[in-house]
């Protein structure tokens, strides 16, 4: 701290670019050899009054979260502003504090349509960056040094989200070219998102098209012979484009030259970039020479998590509608497990004995620094992304304002998800209600999110005795015996008699085309 004070003159302000940047990297980097209560109290008896305020001044500005997560340093704050309320003449300002630095990009408030197969893919593209410099934007300096120490996400929100959304946008590829009936329609899929990459790339997005191209080079993709067959070959060309960037070789060589040659609005790719400074802070020892701080390890450390906050201060050159955020932040929280998705790979296109599978290029890995910890979201939070997404399309598709849509207009949302469910009751004819579709979400999100049946209690289910012929909701199985069991909801969120999905419904189910709703009489 000695030497960025020496770059300060008599009233706190420093003289030069280089006495800035120094005082930046001793309050971000600090941490790493001294705990933060420790440094403030060191400042409070070393140094003048007027020097502690402008350094803390400007470290409560850039580092907010340091303040939020650490108690005992918040008490040695409080000790400083009693001392600058004491002498108003030497320090006459507090510090103006604005936690919230990451600016926010437009947001459109015009009508959309939230079908799949209606967006474009670059709008498809523009919107998954949105959500991407998001999540970017809420990891702190704290969050980085977190994971660089312990080495794991857990206990680290805004890291475990990153690692939710690499994986979620991966496996919605999959999944949505998965759900396709024909290799035709497969392939339509496929080349969408190839060329939802390649706007990706425009954009400078790294890190959502390594998720993205990752999807596409997935084995429970790749193996499928007939739907490649029918890939133009400009797509398969733009494919291995793709996954040459992004290759691991020599350390990610090809993606370094070019992220660097890059300027402006980009995001990197985390995971990369996160193995760096793990490899820092293990090359390098904290002290040298016995007791000395050693600076060049914190100016490495420093330089490395000062790239991947520069987004903070980025705006990105794109528009955001916030009915298409809520309809692609629903459609990332579901959760597949490998089996699953290999499963209903090979009910798309079972296994060919004659055809001796091809090996493609190793693909990008996804989310591997997150490796061993499969954060999912908690069911409060899926409960506000559907209540989001059902808002956003009753704004955009119920013309009367009396709270339905037509069945024909929800079949086609409800495609957007690789899920779906047989039966629901209606009690209009062609038409479903708000209440109707947050049930079919709220259910559907249950399963696919592996949340369980109990989801937070949103709903009050009760056993229940059926004395009339009852077949299962979801499987469509009829229930045996002469008494027949099964559940209701006393409705918070869904209306009576909404029987309780199977639980042994075989996951082909799940993924099948939307079967039409039936009126129940």
């Amino acid at each position: 701290m000695c030497c960025c004070l020496f770059f300060a003159d008599s009233e706190g302000k420093l003289s030069s670019p280089r006495g800035s940047q120094l005082v930046h990297m001793t309050l971000m980097m600090h941490s790493w050899v001294v705990p933060s209560q420790t440094f403030a109290q060191k400042l409070l008896a070393l140094y003048p009054l007027l020097l502690h305020c402008f350094i803390l001044e400007r470290w409560i500005s850039q580092f907010p979260a340091v303040f939020e997560a650490d108690p005992l340093l918040e008490q040695t704050m409080g000790d400083l502003w009693a001392l600058v309320r004491s002498d108003r003449e030497l320090f006459p300002r507090s510090p103006n504090v604005n936690i919230s630095q990451a600016p926010s990009p437009s947001v459109k408030k015009r009508k959309v349509s939230l079908i799949f197969d209606h967006m474009e893919p670059d709008e498809m593209a523009e919107h998954l960056s949105y959500l991407e410099f998001k999540n970017f934007c809420n990891v702190s300096f704290l969050d980085y040094r977190s994971y660089v120490v312990r080495g794991s996400v857990r206990d680290n929100p805004a890291l475990e989200r990153s690692v939710m959304m690499c994986n979620g946008v991966s496996q919605w590829v999959q999944l949505m070219i998965l759900s396709r009936h024909t290799a035709q329609q497969r392939a339509q899929v496929f080349t969408k998102f190839i060329h939802v990459a390649q706007k990706l790339r425009s954009l400078q997005n790294f890190n959502t098209l390594m998720a993205v191209t990752g999807g596409l080079c997935h084995s429970s993709i790749s193996r499928l012979k007939d739907t490649a067959n029918l890939l133009p070959p400009d797509v398969t060309k733009a494919l291995s484009e793709m996954t040459e960037l992004l290759s691991s070789r020599s350390n990610y060589s090809n993606y370094r030259r070019v992220y660097n040659e890059c300027s402006g609005f980009k995001v990197p790719i985390l995971g990369v970039h996160l193995k760096d400074l793990i490899s820092l802070n293990e090359a390098l020892p904290d002290y040298v020479d016995g007791d000395k701080i050693n600076l060049g390890k914190l100016q490495h450390l420093y330089s490395n998590i000062n790239d991947l906050l520069a987004i903070h201060s980025c705006t990105p050159p794109f528009e955001a509608n916030k009915d298409l955020l809520h309809l692609l932040t629903l459609s990332l929280d579901l959760y597949y497990t490998e089996d699953e998705i290999y499963e209903l790979s090979y009910t798309k296109e079972p296994k060919n004995p004659k055809i001796q599978p091809v090996a493609p290029d190793k693909p990008p890995v996804v989310a591997e620094w997150g490796s061993g910890v499969t954060p999912r979201l908690d069911p409060d939070t899926i409960s506000k992304h559907v209540k989001q997404m059902v808002d956003s399309v009753m704004k955009n598709y119920d013309q009367n304002q009396d709270g339905y849509i037509s069945l024909e207009d929800f079949e086609k949302i409800a495609a957007n998800f690789p899920f779906s469910f047989c039966t629901h009751e209606t009690d209009r004819q062609g038409q479903i209600s708000r209440e109707e579709i947050t049930s079919y979400f709220m259910r559907g999100m249950s399963v696919c999110a592996k949340l369980g049946y109990n989801f937070n209690d949103a709903h009050n289910f009760h056993e229940t005795t059926y004395k009339r012929p009852t077949f299962c909701d979801t499987c469509g199985n009829f229930l045996w015996g002469v008494i027949k069991q099964g559940f209701h909801c006393k409705g918070k969120i869904i209306p009576p008699q909404i029987i309780l999905s199977c639980l042994k419904c075989d996951l082909r189910l799940h993924l099948m085309p939307l079967t039409p709703f039936v009126q129940t009489i």
